[in-house]
């Protein structure tokens, strides 16, 4: 018996009675349970001061509720939650617990490891990234011919780059006069985009590697390393570089001085890290002060997290409302659309935090699952999503259910320009909801004067059918915290999404399978290693034939 308790969700009577429940609940309509219920949005949306989730466009009722409700407590979503918030070690396969909240809360030393606070250890480094940007945005840091760094390049890939870099781009209307960029593949030429115009005597590298040895970062760094020396000397690298890591012998060795070497755990897992000295360049780019707002946000989400009731409960709901699209409705991927510009990463961001938690195969006891997991995650900012794959969303053979995430007030004084996005914002998920019959579009056809062959003919190519769920996010405004809240609460989801389906939503072996035959190709490439397999060798062929043409 492990730490989390081992329960088949379809084993349950939850299970049993929603597979019976949704044959019901397709013959509906949602348009339809909004008449027969006057009351449906008070009770289908969840106000938490600025902002307000509205799930009432969903094929559920309250019955589809209970039932969800019914499915948490069966599993033991409630002690999960406890174990998670007391830091008993929930990611089994690695024996770590899980304590990205502790990053942000007001309590930090509730939050305990091996029965020892934590609460210091954060508090320090949140002090030292504190110095540093204040520092940096103060003009106090300069390079190695006594410029002012202007510009800071944040070297990292997946968590380490993900959400900062969403973050950063999200937070523009609060930006410093230094100016952040990322780098995360290893195609050189992202490297060489990011430093085309920079200069070495004003960059700042940050090179954010838990263990200081992930192959791409590392390639990275130690290639905008020579890019710097080619004009300083190597005994200032410790001015323009700075590292994130657990590693600190590692990166001495870079050239890094200690009081630039920031660290983090491995209770924080990658993709939830960005609370972290991982969102270091986010400080750099908002300043401290705002990043602390931004941590707040994601505290006041977890308290709620962790205090509300079920039926009120945002992640919950979230996560059950998933569920149920997903296991009983037939839906295999979820679109995540922010009516505002600079959310437009926010869907990438989600991609791995979604997809690398809670892709998995196997149970929690190893063994096959013969249930779905976790859907595709994709989506774009709107209104460009519109003109691109909102044709899919409400013609498409597939039901993809979608989250739509917009502010009441912007930053900018375009009045006219956010009234048509806010109209568009409310006009997606009700066209997505109430469709259009044949019958309205013959009508529509004919007071347009076609003949009768011609409506007969049009009208299917312009019916909609409808009946398409999503989730609305209303912001009063997307500021910091309340940027923090609205991440926090799609980390929980993940969680309670794990939970339900009886996997470990905190290790993504998955991943280092391709690292490991990246590092064979990489001896075959320079022929630095043994015979290539039969079909690699061919490619290898070509590959030099390629090159040498």
């Amino acid at each position: 018996m492990g730490i989390l308790n081992r329960k088949n969700p379809t084993t349950t009577d939850a299970w049993s009675a929603l597979l019976s429940h949704a044959e019901k609940l397709k013959q509906q309509r949602i348009e339809g349970l909004f008449r027969q219920d006057s009351s449906r949005f008070d009770q289908f949306s969840v106000q938490l001061d600025d902002l307000l989730f509205d799930f009432s466009r969903n094929l559920a009722d309250q019955e589809t509720m209970q039932l969800l409700k019914q499915l948490a407590e069966e599993v033991g979503l409630a002690d999960a939650m406890e174990k998670m918030f007391a830091g008993k070690p929930i990611n089994e396969t690695e024996g770590r617990p899980v304590l990205h909240m502790a990053l942000r809360s007001a309590n930090r030393e509730k939050f305990k490891v091996d029965g020892k606070p934590v609460g210091q250890y954060v508090q320090a480094v949140l002090d030292q990234m504190r110095e540093f940007t204040d520092a940096l945005l103060k003009g106090e840091k300069a390079g190695f011919n006594g410029q002012v760094i202007k510009h800071v390049v944040n070297i990292g890939i997946g968590g380490s780059d993900l959400g900062p870099r969403m973050v950063t781009e999200a937070l523009k209307p609060y930006h410093s006069d230094v100016q952040v960029h990322f780098v995360s593949n290893v195609d050189g030429s992202h490297l060489t985009s990011v430093l085309k115009g920079l200069k070495p005597e004003n960059t700042l590298f940050i090179v954010a590697s838990k263990t200081f040895t992930t192959d791409e970062t590392m390639t990275n760094a130690k290639a905008a390393r020579s890019w710097y020396l080619e004009s300083g000397n190597e005994s200032d690298i410790q001015l323009h570089f700075a590292a994130v890591t657990s590693n600190t012998e590692a990166a001495k060795s870079f050239g890094i001085r200690e009081e630039s070497i920031f660290e983090f755990w491995d209770w924080v897992g990658g993709r939830f890290s960005l609370w972290s000295a991982i969102g270091l360049p986010i400080c750099c780019a908002i300043g401290f002060n705002n990043f602390q707002k931004l941590l707040s946000g994601a505290h006041e989400a977890d308290n709620h997290f962790e205090s509300a009731n079920f039926e009120e409960n945002i992640p919950v709901i979230m996560a059950l409302l998933s569920i149920w699209n997903i296991n009983f409705m037939g839906a295999t991927s979820e679109a995540v659309i922010p009516y505002y510009q600079n959310l437009r990463l926010l869907p990438s961001y989600l991609q791995q935090a979604v997809m690398e938690s809670n892709g998995k195969s196997v149970d929690r006891d190893g063994q096959p699952l013969d249930y779905q997991t976790s859907p595709v995650i994709w989506g774009a900012a709107g209104t460009d999503g519109q003109h691109a794959f909102f044709q899919q969303l409400h013609q498409g053979t597939a039901i993809v259910p979608c989250d739509f995430i917009s502010a009441v007030n912007p930053h900018h004084s375009l009045e006219k320009n956010h009234h048509k996005l806010l109209a568009n914002f409310l006009a997606q998920p009700q066209a997505l909801m109430v469709g259009k019959t044949e019958d309205a579009v013959k009508t529509e056809l004919a007071s347009k004067g076609l003949n009768q062959d011609s409506i007969n003919k049009l009208a299917p190519f312009k019916r909609f059918e409808g009946n398409r769920p999503s989730n609305l996010f209303l912001f009063k405004k997307i500021t910091p915290h309340a940027l923090g809240k609205l991440i926090a609460f799609y980390e929980h989801k993940i969680f309670v999404q794990g939970i339900l389906w009886n996997i470990f939503s905190f290790d993504q072996w998955g991943v280092e399978l391709g690292k490991g035959l990246a590092t064979e190709m990489y001896q075959s490439l320079t022929g630095s290693g043994g015979e290539p397999t039969p079909e690699i060798a061919k490619l290898l062929e070509v590959i030099k034939d390629f090159k040498d043409g």
